[in-house]
């Protein structure tokens, strides 16, 4: 089950969703999912728990991540995801969310706190 919270800091707002079901597994979840929490909270800055995000986003060479976050970014949302990234291996995908964290719409965070505090624009 999907749950939503909207936090709001300085006049801006961001939904944290959590979710023990896979919520985004192609583009076409990715965009419904945020077309439904923008319509529900009005928020386009999203953190989002790794559990809810399907293993082939994490593996690079499926070109998935690439397409869902470009397609975000074509629609002004930022989005955060939140988990332990620890069991992955691979430099390309290390390298990915190492570059990602320092720019300014996509973010891979260890904890919802960070995550949230990425997507504040708080450092």
């Amino acid at each position: 089950m999907m749950k939503t919270e909207v936090l709001r800091k300085n006049n801006k707002k961001v939904a944290v969703v959590s979710s023990d079901d896979l919520l985004i597994t192609d583009v076409q979840s990715a965009l419904d999912l945020v077309m439904t929490i923008k319509y529900e909270t009005g928020c386009t800055d999203i953190a989002i728990n790794k559990e809810a995000v399907t293993e082939e986003f994490f593996v690079l060479s499926t070109c998935l991540a690439g397409e869902i976050l470009q397609k975000f970014i074509n629609y002004g949302v930022r989005f955060a995801v939140y988990g332990d990234f620890s069991g992955y291996t691979s430099k390309p995908l290390k390298d990915f969310m190492y570059e990602s964290n320092n720019g300014k719409d996509i973010y891979f965070q260890p904890d919802v706190f960070l995550a949230v505090d990425k997507l504040f624009g708080c450092e």
